[in-house]
């Protein structure tokens, strides 16, 4: 390798990095958390769950996002003493299922906190686009005897100590009802959404600390949304349909992709899959209850410059299918239970691809006539991933290792580039880096780096415990069945090829031992999250995807002989006879975060909400009302959450000589963003992007607001506020 040189602005960098590498490992130890509380509202569930691609500017995967919606907060991570709440009476007499659906807010913190899935420092939300929401789908048959409970989350993804706490919780509130094996916990994906909720080191790192208050508000709104659907089951028909749909993704490496056998390759006609697969719920009346739809891209049109917490498109997607089955109700509270983009910009790019997806699903739902019947089961494992022993044929075995990140992975990819100078596809390792990793965390072990090869190990995080283990090495494997259709719950993201090889896999498992033309589903960011799993292929020629997929080449292998052992369980009757498996740990000190909660300041002269700039007296649609008030820290409202909205546009009503709310913080028309000062003082602009189908008249824009105050010895409280712009007129020439 030839010698390398640095410049004096890169040797200054270097420096920092190490500083701040060195400051930050050594509060690893010494910043530690404890607990918080939380809420929530109604709507109409259309589900959309990712299978691990990438949106129109970087689809990668098989990890299929999920869409949904139909309906509807202090806690510690201590449960409550099990108080089992009785089961709603079942009726029987009917061919099909038990279907509750059940909606609820789970946004957390919007301001102060990092945002989950690109990682890059300094990407902290500052304000809101759209709400998040659990969106729980709960499905039993007709006598009650087997049920599941599926849950699409807008986050990044799902973490091991969020689905403990939930399956804790869930015990405690149902017993035996809801229970690891057939509940699963997906994440659609989004990367603007709160981070923070994480227990295994990198990723509370790449959080910047571990946020009480966001992982107990997410818990209360899965929790409530469960709770919503348990109180709302009643008979239906559950009906799928599959379709493809075109113009929303790319392999955002395709590189990679080619190193797949020619003749496997030639039996598909695209890099990505197209294919849509959609479920419809109705009542036995006809009537809709919800839609989950599952198709396989990376939904991020958002990139890494965003600052505004949202659902991403998939989010949209679900907003416009619930909007269209819950017309004159506000988003959120129905009555019923560095990519590029082809927009102009990435929230355009956004609504561009969710429409396409939602028209899509909307086609396929109205048209879904194969009804689902059939038994109900379940099956699960906890597996050690770090050591799985792979028949790879009739001679030859091999072995997952102990989890590691190559240099490829520092090298982000097109939609969240990395920095210094890492690139992908990096096979041979970097004396200068490899000398800092040996100083900051000691060096990986010879057996480590002969199992991840030919990945060159950047951080042995599989062989790093302090403060907690920096990776998990205990996973869920698990799918359930519904009549014909088999949902598959991945803990990480697929690349195209290792989904098709996966779900082929398990289909044929099913076939071998009499479950004939079963249609398999990849539902990924399930219950766990770890990295990416590319092909054996793939991962020799280590772009970002293979560095990301820490347990080794032998990863896809592994896990495809795991849910084919599941597949044989439920095919043959044998799912009582499955190992438990290890229980994965959950750890109960973590590392606090590094943004520390301030006393909010209003300036001299002024008060929390006072009109700072003023809107214009009139406005003409599709022209932009901006209006500035005094703020105060929005990540206050997950603490007192007096106020469900910070915000509304009311419009007067001569009739009635009444405001009415016509948009809240959950409608894409709003934006809410945070700017924050010094010393506790901030501001908050509302913007409300004024659409062609507004009716000329005379409107308001409110905010809602909390400040946090403490007096001297005496300990903080969290107030609330409200305050009113003037009014305007809008026009509509």
């Amino acid at each position: 390798m030839a010698k390398r040189t640095f410049s004096t602005l890169e040797t200054f960098l270097i420096f920092l990095l190490i500083m701040m590498t060195a400051i930050t490992v050594a509060l690893l130890s010494l910043l530690f958390i404890t607990s918080g509380t939380i809420e929530n509202p109604k709507g109409f569930p259309s589900t959309e769950s990712p299978q691990a691609t990438q949106s129109p500017t970087a689809t990668q995967g098989s990890t299929a996002p999920q869409r949904s919606t139909l309906t509807q907060g202090p806690t510690t991570t201590q449960v409550d003493p099990v108080t089992t709440t009785p089961e709603p009476p079942l009726f029987q007499n009917f061919s099909g299922y038990h279907i509750g659906v059940g909606r609820a807010d789970c946004t957390g913190q919007v301001a102060d906190i990092n945002m989950m899935g690109y990682g890059k420092g300094g990407q902290n939300a500052r304000g809101l686009l759209t709400r998040l929401y659990s969106r729980a789908f709960i499905m039993a048959e007709p006598d009650g005897s087997n049920r599941m409970a599926f849950v699409s989350i807008d986050i990044g993804m799902v973490s091991q100590r969020l689905r403990l706490e939930v399956l804790n919780r869930l015990k405690s509130k149902y017993g035996s009802l809801y229970r690891r094996d057939n509940v699963i916990l997906s994440g659609t994906h989004t990367h603007s959404a709160p981070a923070g909720y994480f227990q295994y080191t990198v990723f509370v790192i790449a959080s910047e600390g571990f946020s009480n208050r966001t992982f107990n508000y997410m818990v209360t709104g899965i929790m409530k949304s469960i709770e919503i659907a348990h109180k709302n089951m009643k008979p239906g028909k559950i009906f799928m349909n599959k379709g493809n749909v075109d113009g929303t993704q790319i392999n955002r490496s395709p590189y990679s992709y080619l190193q797949n056998p020619l003749a496997e390759r030639l039996r598909y006609s695209s890099n990505t899959d197209k294919e849509m697969l959609v479920l419809k719920m109705v009542d036995l009346n006809g009537d809709d209850l919800g839609l989950i739809s599952w198709f396989a891209i990376h939904p991020v049109s958002m990139n890494n410059s965003n600052h505004l917490v949202n659902s991403d498109n998939m989010g949209y997607a679900s907003y416009l299918f619930e909007q269209e089955k819950n017309k004159g109700h506000l988003p959120g509270q129905a009555t019923m239970c560095m990519a590029r983009g082809p927009g102009q910009d990435m929230i355009d790019s956004t609504r561009i691809i969710g429409r396409a997806l939602y028209q899509r699903a909307t086609a396929l739902y109205a048209l879904a006539s194969q009804e689902l019947t059939g038994p109900l089961t379940s099956a699960h494992q906890w597996v050690n991933m770090t050591d799985v022993t792979v028949s790879l044929n009739s001679t030859h075995t091999a072995k997952t290792c102990k989890p590691a990140l190559g240099y490829s992975f520092a090298a982000g990819t097109i939609d969240g580039p990395g920095t210094f100078n890492f690139t992908q596809g990096t096979t041979v390792s970097d004396p200068f880096w490899d000398t800092l990793r040996d100083q900051l965390f000691g060096r990986p072990s010879d057996e480590m780096k002969e199992c991840q090869k030919p990945k060159p190990v950047l951080i042995h995080t599989g062989e790093l415990s302090k403060p907690h283990p920096w990776h998990p090495d205990i996973v869920d494997v698990q799918i359930i069945t519904l009549g014909s259709l088999a949902i598959t719950a991945i803990p990480g993201e697929l690349t195209t090829m290792s989904g098709r090889r996966l779900r082929e896999a398990i289909k044929a498992e099913f076939a071998t031992y009499g479950m004939q033309n079963m249609t398999v589903v990849i539902s990924g960011l399930c219950n766990v999250y770890t990295h990416y799993i590319a092909t054996y292929e793939e991962y020799q020629v280590q772009r970002y995807e293979a560095a990301s997929t820490i347990y080794g080449p032998h990863t896809l292998s592994a896990y495809i002989q795991l849910y084919r052992g599941l597949a044989k369980a439920i095919a043959t009757d044998t799912v009582a006879n499955l190992s438990r498996g290890p229980e994965p740990p959950f750890f109960k000190e973590l590392i606090k975060p590094l943004i520390p909660n301030i006393v909010d300041r209003a300036p001299i002269g002024k008060n929390f909400g006072d009109v700072l700039q003023p809107l214009n007296s009139k406005y003409r649609v599709g022209e932009v009302a901006e209006v500035t008030f005094v703020g105060a820290n929005p990540k206050n409202s997950a603490e007192n959450r007096t106020h469900q909205t910070f915000l509304t546009v009311e419009k007067y009503e001569d009739a009635s000589a009444t405001w009415q709310v016509v948009h809240n913080d959950a409608s894409w028309e709003t934006r809410f963003y945070w700017h924050k000062g010094l010393l506790g003082h901030s501001n908050a602009t509302i913007q409300w992007h004024i659409p062609d189908t507004a009716k000329p008249g005379i409107y308001r824009i409110r905010y809602f607001g909390h400040n946090r105050k403490q007096d001297f010895l005496k300990p903080a409280v969290i107030l609330s506020f409200e305050s009113t712009s003037s009014d305007f007129e809008v026009v509509t020439t």
